[in-house]
């Protein structure tokens, strides 16, 4: 049993193009399918509409049991996970760093616009010049599936742009067009803004591992702790689907379960 092509072809274009995941995912999942398809095929199971629940978890403990990574198992349909965020003063601990020179500057202008904005890092690190308006205090975003949309830029994350674009001159060669570029004067790579991220949340002390994409969890976190607009907050995420929206009020349950559980006379415990 095999995939059949046009469908293949069709899932592919899906991954690269709407959920705009890297060659490496893809590949993953092709391989991934490779592998259902041979374990189908030597017990007998010759369509696809034949593949039952039973049959997919018994080909899961198989795989996990042969060393694939839990991940890589769980791409049928892992169960969703809710992310992780920072609280309103680890971010603000976080923020509070004095640049000493211009990647300084820049490094924080990349995180300020990433918590007051609320990006991927595929979308920070694809913005030009062009994409900013930083009169109008608004960045226009390509996100996924090539949809544009336009989020607003909070004051300090204009400060910290402002003090950036004025370095980035030095540095940047003639002809790019990138907001962030690197010391040798072209765009950013996704790694090197990981790799930074993570540095300068050890320097100040960060007691969880820093990755960019904890700055967009928190930035929808806490804005829909304080305007209850799972709309609004869709729109500025760029989510084609308000229930991916949605696992964000998941979070923001916890966040007023625990603070029940702190002062609510009912809710303590008794000894």
């Amino acid at each position: 049993m095999g995939p059949d092509a046009v469908w293949l072809d069709r899932f592919k274009r899906h991954l690269a193009t709407e959920r705009r995941v890297s060659a490496h995912t893809v590949n993953g999942y092709l391989r991934e399918l490779a592998a259902l398809s041979a374990w189908c095929d030597k017990r007998g199971i010759d369509t696809w509409q034949a593949l039952d629940v039973r049959a997919v978890r018994d080909f899961a403990a198989r795989s996990h049991a042969a060393g694939l990574a839990p991940r890589s198992i769980q791409r049928p349909k892992a169960g969703r996970r809710l992310p992780e965020a920072l609280n309103a003063d680890q971010m603000a601990g976080l923020l509070a760093f004095t640049p000493k020179d211009g990647i300084g500057r820049r490094d924080l202008a990349i995180m300020e616009l990433f918590y007051s904005s609320g990006l991927r890092l595929a979308e920070l690190i694809a913005l030009n010049l062009s994409d900013l308006d930083l009169a109008d205090r608004t960045v226009r975003v390509l996100g996924k599936g090539g949809k544009q949309r336009i989020n607003p830029i909070g004051r300090p994350a204009i400060k910290a742009l402002r003090a950036w674009l004025a370095e980035r001159t030095a540095l940047a060669r003639p002809d790019e067009t990138a907001v962030f570029v690197g010391r040798g004067g072209r765009r950013l790579g996704a790694r090197l803004v990981q790799r930074r991220v993570a540095e300068l949340a050890r320097a100040q002390g960060l007691p969880i591992h820093m990755h960019p994409h904890l700055f967009r969890h928190s930035f929808a976190t806490h804005l829909l702790e304080s305007s209850r607009d799972l709309r609004g907050v869709q729109e500025l995420l760029g989510h084609a689907n308000i229930s991916t929206t949605q696992i964000y009020t998941h979070l923001d349950f916890q966040h007023l379960a625990r603070i029940y559980e702190r002062s609510h006379p009912r809710a303590r415990k008794r000894g």
